[in-house]
Parts: structure tokens; sequence; C-alpha cells
């Protein structure tokens, strides 16, 4: 990880100028110099490495809009400059920007600072695969710097989540997964409290101890709170993830080839959700939120569910399990039914939750579905396509609910064979009282080849559009 730092550098190994093509003079290069890179930017190649006697020096063409894609263009030349600074094994980056717009030096620092994760915990060679780039400043014509450790704090928070996706459930079981978010908080700056399966048994959370039933291990109910003195609003936002952290299936076992392969990220939804309360706490955004992560895994051992097995959710709903591989909704259920004790101002729910969301829009965005107010799923949609972490929203018309009927218990845990995301959604609504969104972050949650950088296995999508989000619309 390269940390962003928002002092000005004496020095640094690897210079990148970000500066308009009609003001290449103000780089202060020799003639030869300043001719070579005009000559370059007319032929657009806009990352130019200019030669220098003392340190490596590129300028990238800023010339653009500044939109919502232009910012992302800047993200990727990040990773240009990060692949540049890992391939002459050097340590330290200064961004000079040479523009009036400071954002554009942060979401370069942003694409360089996140494309220069890794998760080497495993390897044997892991000293020699690391990444020698290390250190990031900034300096922008004006600017005091507090956005750069504002950005800190989101590219922690992202971080965490992939590696937390990224760990095998070898090691991330229900219960380290808990520890990890108790940790998580410690570090921050949030409360946890972890509910074992007795307390969740007390509770009668019927969907997650059902889901539990087929595991070696029990499973968590993790609660976490950042609830500032100045807190803004008067009633909390709460964060759900899933947190499946293996999904074999259970006893409907997953039948195609290649399906389970990736399956430890099935908790990517209760990673975004500690990554997101990390940003927020780290950063002291003024605003109440609380996290909710139900937790375990879904083998078909022991006592596994078995399909037309009837459960009771926490707040009474009987329903008819069909597919055992349809578990996360299961889970998610009681943790709605949760949510209601906040009164809270809005739930967001964020889940690798069917295959039908990447049959409908593929890997690149999330499929958004809710009940809440336009303007303010509008917002989130907003803030999706501001970092990148874009959204299409599907329509929740009452039809799709019919499809979630039971002849012999309240609900079925499985809908028709088309528009399975929005099904699954009607059967979530039905655990809500208050106003909602469901996030089903199946396409990009998990890459098996780097996408700019998103790096290979774990993204940590949801982190960053749900801190842009929380931010612009209850901390101001």
């Amino acid at each position: 990880m390269a940390k962003v730092i928002s002092k000005k550098a004496k020095s640094a190994d690897v210079v990148l100028h970000v500066v308009a093509a009609k003001d290449v003079k103000k780089l202060g290069l020799s003639k030869e110099h300043m001719t070579y890179v005009q000559s370059e930017f007319l032929e657009k190649r806009n990352f130019v490495l200019v030669p220098s006697t003392q340190e490596l020096v590129y300028v990238q063409c800023a010339d653009g809009d500044w939109n919502a894609k232009g910012k992302e263009a800047a993200r990727k030349w990040g990773v240009e400059i990060q692949q540049a600074v890992n391939k002459w094994k050097k340590k330290t980056l200064l961004i000079v920007n040479h523009t009036a717009n400071n954002e554009i030096a942060y979401c370069v620092a942003e694409g360089a600072a996140l494309s220069n994760y890794q998760f080497l915990k495993y390897r044997k060679d892991k000293k020699e695969k690391q990444n020698s780039f290390d250190s990031i400043f900034v300096q922008n014509e004006t600017g005091d710097g507090q956005d750069l450790s504002e950005l800190m704090g989101v590219v922690e928070g992202t971080e965490l989540a992939r590696t937390l996706i990224n760990e095998p459930v070898s090691f991330l079981n229900a219960v380290q997964f808990a520890k990890e978010m108790q940790q998580a908080g410690k570090q921050a700056g949030f409360k946890t409290q972890v509910l074992n399966k007795k307390q969740i048994q007390a509770l009668k959370m019927g969907g997650l101890l059902g889901v539990n039933q087929g595991s070696v291990d029990e499973p968590t109910f993790t609660i976490m709170e950042y609830k500032p003195k100045n807190a803004k609003n008067k009633k909390p936002v709460v964060l759900v993830g899933k947190g499946v952290v293996f999904d074999t299936g259970g006893l409907s076992l997953k039948p195609t080839p290649g399906s389970m392969d990736e399956m430890k990220c099935d908790m990517a939804g209760g990673a975004a959700v500690v990554g997101a309360m990390t940003a927020v706490a780290s950063n002291k955004l003024p605003v109440w939120v609380v996290g909710l992560v139900p937790a375990t895994d879904n083998r078909p051992g022991g006592d596994a569910l078995a399909p037309q097995d009837i459960i009771t959710i926490s707040d009474g709903t009987t329903v008819e399990v069909l597919n055992t591989d349809a578990e996360g909704r299961l889970i998610l259920a009681d943790a709605l039914v949760y949510a209601k004790k906040y009164n809270p101002e809005l739930v967001i729910d964020l889940a690798t939750l069917t295959g039908a969301a990447i049959r409908a829009i593929g890997t690149y965005a999330s499929a958004v579905m809710a009940n809440a107010n336009q303007e303010v799923v509008d917002k989130l949609l907003n803030s999706g396509m501001d970092v990148w972490e874009r959204m299409i929203q599907f329509p929740m018309w009452d039809e799709y609910g019919e499809e979630m009927k039971s002849d012999i218990a309240d609900l079925k845990n499985l809908g028709g064979a088309f528009a399975g995301q929005i099904s699954a959604a009607k059967f979530l609504e039905h655990f809500t009282n208050y106003p909602w969104i469901h996030i089903d972050i199946a396409g990009p949650a998990y890459q098996n080849a780097a996408q700019a950088y998103r790096t290979k296995g774990g993204v940590g999508v949801g982190v960053r559009s749900l801190y842009h989000f929380i931010k612009n619309t209850y901390a101001k």
C-alpha cells in the first residue's frame, strides 16, 4: 500500500507533473525538454517521461472535461505512474498539480495508491514480490492537504475490505471475521459488539441459524457503531452487509464448473460495511452510522438445511427454503429485522446476492433496488458514478413480490426464472419498515484480472461510494 502524505516532499524519487498542454511552460523545463513534451502531446502521447539527471520526471496532460469520466481517467493516470515507480524500483512519488483543480491530483493519488495494493500474506517470496513504492506526496497550487488525509482514510477502508475478501475461509471463518471487525473498530475509532451463537439463538434469528446448521463453525452477528457527539443526524444510517464467508450452496450444491472457485468473496458485502465504517470513523465524519454483519459459512454437512425445510425469521415470518444456495437473503432478513430497533434514517444493504444481477449488467456495475425516496436513491447513484462504482436501478413492482409467496409458509426463498435480482430484493423488502436501499454487488465484487486500480481478487466495491454518499448527504 502506498501512503498518501499531505505534507510537502523535500525530494522524491519520481515526480509527476500534471499540466494542461497550453501551460507546459509552467514546468520550468529546458527549451529542448519543453519542445519534446509539446511534440509528444501533439502525438497524443499524454504520459511523457522527461530525461533528467537527478530524478525520474513524468508529465501528464490534463486536458479534457472534468466530469465523472474525467476523474476516472485521472485515477488511471495514477495506475500508470504507480507502474512506473515500481518498474524503476523507486519508493516515493511527488505529484505536482499545475492546474487550478486540486481534485485532479487527488484522483491521481487515489488511483496510484489503490493500484499499489498487494495481498502477499501467504507467499513464501513476499519480500521479493513486495512493491517498492510506499509514499505519495501531493503539491497543489492551492489547498491545505486536509483532503489528502481524508483520501487516505477512504483508501485504507477500501484496502481493508479487499484483504478481508482475499482471505480464505481456512483463516476467515465467521468468528475470525468478527475479530477482524473488532480490530478495525479499535484502530478507526468505532464501537463493536459481537453476538455469539447463544445470543443469536436468544434473538431467534432463524435465517442466520438455519444457514449455519451445516457448518462446524459457529455464526456471529457483529454490530458496529460510530456515533460522534457532533453527529448531524438524529437517526442513524444503518449499513447491512452479507457475511457468508464461504458458500458451497449447502445441500443445493453449486453445480456448474468453477462456480465455487470464488466463493470466499461471498462476504464482500460485509467487508464493504466494515471498510465504510473504517473510512467514516477515521475521517471523523459528523454522522451517526451503524454497521450490521451476520456471518456464517454455508455447507452441506451436519444438520444442514434441506430443500423444502421451513425456518422462522426473527420477526416471526416463516420461510420455505426451496434452494439452500439462496442463503444470503436468509441471513440478511434477520439483520434487516434487527435494524428496526434503531428507527433508522436509512438502511442500505450490500450483498453478493444473485447471479441474475451479473447476467443483467455484467461485472462493471451493481444492481440497485429500493423503497427509499427517489431523491435519496439518486444521491447514492450519483455518488457511485462520481467514484466510478457505477450502479443501475431496477424496478420494484409488486408482481416480483408475488413470486416469493409460498403455498405452505409466509414466503419462499426462490422466485421465478427471470429477474432474480429483483425478486430477491422483494423478499428482503418484506423485512423492512423504513427507507431502504439494496445493492447487489455480485458482479464487481471480485475480479479474476485487474481492471486498472481494481486489483485482481477482492475489489472492495461499495466502500468509496458509501463514504461519498454518507459525507455528501448527511455530513453537511
